[in-house]
């Protein structure tokens, strides 16, 4: 089986001249004394602290969400290795991976989209789930980044995929991407919006901040992302200059799939033991005692 090649540590220091380590210390020293939260790596430590624009108060507060989400959100965060029947569904539903090349602004995008369109091999929930293994990887090998950019291609999505949306599956992961999620997050792009896009943004809405409203693209064709992305950054077959999509997500999944080890050990040892979570403002409770507290999100 492959294993995880974990970014340098130093080279995120230097790639970011504002990342302090005295800040990093500050915050595993912190998470030392919070007995129901796993024990991080220096490397983890500074994908929070990044994320939340080095804000200590802002980088515990995501840290708590992130690991109570991951504690209590079992659609997303059980059974991930690709032997699991589905996440091996998944699989063979979708185009997914990180793009090779970053935009024109230096962000790092994620890109999805239906490769069956079959709406009977169609489960919102665990493409989710795949599809954040797959950025957990990307943050681990790669480290921080200047920016992320969500792309969701709805080539070949129709009414009948809206009809099987949960709620359930969106709610969740619009938490977690907003509160959660170790990046800093840049865009959320819908690509070949369908006709029925507003039914879509009505699901989706109730869950958004305001912040990621302002962060919401609607592109009707792929010639309309050059201008956000630029042609390099894109895959062939999406008006681009980079692999085709299919290229790069067997490329992506190949990795995936070398990584059963890696999902296997991460769901065993890396959840909240809630039984010694300490009682304190934004820890009470589970996720109740930090929802109303979780983070804004930068735009800059």
């Amino acid at each position: 089986m492959g294993k995880l090649q974990l970014a340098d540590v130093e080279n995120e220091y230097k790639k970011f001249p504002d990342l302090k380590r005295e800040d990093v210390q500050k915050i595993r020293e912190w998470m030392e004394k919070q007995p129901h939260l796993p024990k991080i790596s220096e490397l983890e430590a500074i994908l929070f602290l990044h994320s939340n624009y080095y804000k200590m108060e802002a980088t515990k507060t995501a840290i708590e969400a992130y690991y109570t989400l991951r504690s209590t959100v079992p659609m997303f965060f059980t059974k991930r290795s690709a032997q699991e029947p589905g996440t091996k569904r998944a699989i063979d539903t979708l185009y997914g991976t990180i793009l090779p090349k970053p935009t024109i602004e230096n962000h790092v995008v994620v890109y999805g989209a239906l490769k069956d369109f079959d709406t009977a091999n169609f489960d919102i929930g665990e493409i989710f789930k795949l599809m954040i293994g797959v950025t957990d990887v990307q943050f681990l090998e790669n480290g921080a980044a200047d920016g992320y950019r969500i792309v969701i291609d709805m080539k070949g999505v129709t009414f009948g995929h809206v009809g099987k949306l949960s709620v359930a599956a969106l709610k969740n992961f619009l938490v977690y991407l907003q509160d959660a999620m170790p990046i800093r997050l840049k865009g959320l792009h819908f690509a070949s919006v369908p006709s029925f896009m507003d039914i879509v943004l009505g699901l989706l809405k109730p869950f958004m901040k305001k912040e990621l409203m302002g962060m919401l693209y609607l592109h009707p064709t792929y010639e309309h992302m050059i201008p956000y992305f630029g042609k390099e950054c894109l895959p062939s077959d999406c008006g681009g200059e980079s692999e085709s999509r299919e290229e790069l997500t067997e490329k992506c999944f190949g990795h995936i799939k070398e990584l059963h080890d890696y999902f296997v050990e991460e769901e065993e040892t890396r959840r909240i033991d809630e039984s010694k979570r300490a009682a304190s403002k934004n820890a009470g409770g589970g996720l109740s005692g930090i929802m109303g507290s979780f983070r804004k999100l930068d735009i800059d």
